[in-house]
């Protein structure tokens, strides 16, 4: 029990734990948002995302239970929704750091949307986990979480950062120029 304690209350965790739920406020907060301003908000906090979960302590799942998952299909498509809108025709990329990449000979076509609101999806459940103040939940949790973010979640973030970073830099014919406007 006072491992479980340690590895949820050490700095890494409780940064994480905050990054984590910034994050989630700003996708919750994704509706009506311009895309050039909100491509800029995301090429910030997700590389901070990243970087946080990467220091995860490692950590097993003690409990037999299984977690309680709180983002929900219509929660998860509501999201979705609303990123595809604020990235309108900009939401698709192609890329090639899928498992079906080795079976194609072409990219694959990705949604920015979708990825970001699969990433909210686990990052979501994570936090409302964490905030049971229960620490075997906590410490549960914060080793499923790190799990997924090697598992899958990391690497989608990375590739949505690609993607975020042509929407937010390269300009496309017909695009509003104040757009293209670098942020500081």
């Amino acid at each position: 029990m006072k491992q479980q304690s340690q590895i949820i209350f050490e700095r890494n965790s409780v940064e994480f734990v905050t990054v984590a739920a910034e994050y989630c406020a700003l996708i919750e907060r994704s509706e009506g948002q311009k895309r050039a301003d909100f491509a800029d908000t995301l090429l910030k906090i997700l590389p901070l995302l990243y970087i946080k979960a990467s220091m995860l302590p490692e950590c097993e799942v003690m409990g037999d239970d299984g977690l309680e998952a709180f983002v929900n299909e219509d929660d998860y498509e509501v999201i979705r929704l609303n990123l595809q809108e604020v990235f309108a025709d900009r939401d698709d990329y192609l890329d090639v750091f899928v498992e079906d990449m080795k079976y194609s000979d072409t990219p694959i076509r990705k949604s920015i949307a979708e990825d970001l609101a699969d990433i909210y999806q686990v990052v979501k459940d994570f936090v409302c986990q964490f905030r049971s103040g229960l620490n075997e939940t906590m410490h549960d949790a914060l080793a499923q979480c790190r799990e997924h973010f090697m598992e899958y979640w990391g690497q989608t973030l990375v590739n949505t950062m690609r993607a975020l970073h042509e929407v937010k830099y390269c300009h496309v014919d017909g695009e509003d120029d104040e757009q293209l406007a670098f942020n500081d």
